[in-house]
């Protein structure tokens, strides 16, 4: 082993966070799903990211996280939290809950990696090869198979699917703005911040548009676990590792992979159609990722 050459378990870690990053995202979709039956959208992302606050926040203060220096930080910090945990989440299950199929939620939002490509170039300086765009497209088509007979446009008003594209827009930008202005955050300090402003972010629509009722029952109890600690604060660490040491595009792709994913987790646990056009759109969709994640 020369001395450029990574750890074994170095190299492990960084080969296998990608992947572990899409299986804990994608069980997002699953216990959502679960969830909602029993508090209405913005209710229970309100009492979601409210919890992780507090956690997060006795976390890093019993580590002696360093916290950002300067209000202009702080600002920035706050930003990525509200594009990407309340604008992206609140945007998705707005849609849901104003009848968007889940499909069609996910088909829009699966546009985020040809939307980062696009504009990756002139914000960050990021070259994007024309192998790298043939991975985008075929990515995308793949998703498109996967959720082909899921696609139904006559169940939502309008502005519902207005809701869906205002998730991508948050999360596409929360990408973009926390790789060219967050990169050195601590993980602990800087999700008190972005999880605290999520919450007052919450907040509002709770307030004016829901009965802010809560039924907790064993199984909203096992949803709102484990959107706390394995997406917000498992997936949510990961992502951030992943924009700090990766190209955007580059880790845009990997949001391709969650559409298939959670099909087939919702076909293991729901029992829900998995047809031949989801079998092969999900090798197309892992053909893309390859083509963009290769050095």
């Amino acid at each position: 082993m020369t001395a450029s050459s990574p750890a074994p378990a170095n190299w492990l870690w960084q080969a296998g966070t990608p992947g572990l990053f899409v299986l804990l995202w994608s069980t997002g979709f699953i216990f959502a799903k679960m969830g909602l039956p029993y508090a209405e959208a913005f209710t229970f992302l309100s009492w979601r990211f409210a919890i992780v606050t507090l956690l997060m926040l006795a976390v890093a203060l019993a580590m002696r996280a360093p916290w950002p220096r300067g209000p202009s930080m702080v600002g920035h910090i706050a930003v990525v939290g509200v594009l990407m945990h309340g604008t992206y989440l609140g945007g998705t299950f707005a849609a849901i809950g104003a009848g968007v199929s889940a499909g069609v939620a996910a088909l829009i939002v699966g546009l985020q990696p040809l939307l980062t490509a696009t504009v990756v170039g002139p914000l960050l300086g990021e070259h994007v090869s024309p192998r790298q765009w043939l991975g985008l497209v075929l990515g995308f088509g793949g998703v498109a198979l996967v959720l082909w007979n899921k696609l139904g446009l006559a169940e939502a008003p309008l502005w519902g699917y207005g809701f869906s594209f205002l998730s991508l827009l948050g999360i596409t930008v929360a990408t973009l703005y926390q790789k060219r202005y967050c990169s050195t955050m601590d993980w602990r300090s800087g999700g008190v911040i972005q999880y605290a402003a999520a919450t007052l972010a919450m907040l509002p629509p709770a307030l004016l548009f829901e009965t802010r009722v809560v039924h907790w029952t064993a199984e909203f109890a096992l949803a709102i676990g484990w959107l706390v600690v394995m997406l917000s604060f498992g997936a949510i660490t990961l992502l951030n590792w992943l924009i700090r040491r990766g190209a955007a595009a580059k880790i845009a792709s990997l949001f391709y992979l969650v559409p298939p994913v959670v099909a087939v987790e919702a076909y293991l646990i729901f029992g829900e159609e998995l047809h031949a056009f989801a079998l092969v759109g999900m090798g197309l969709t892992a053909l893309g990722v390859a083509l963009v994640m290769r050095r």
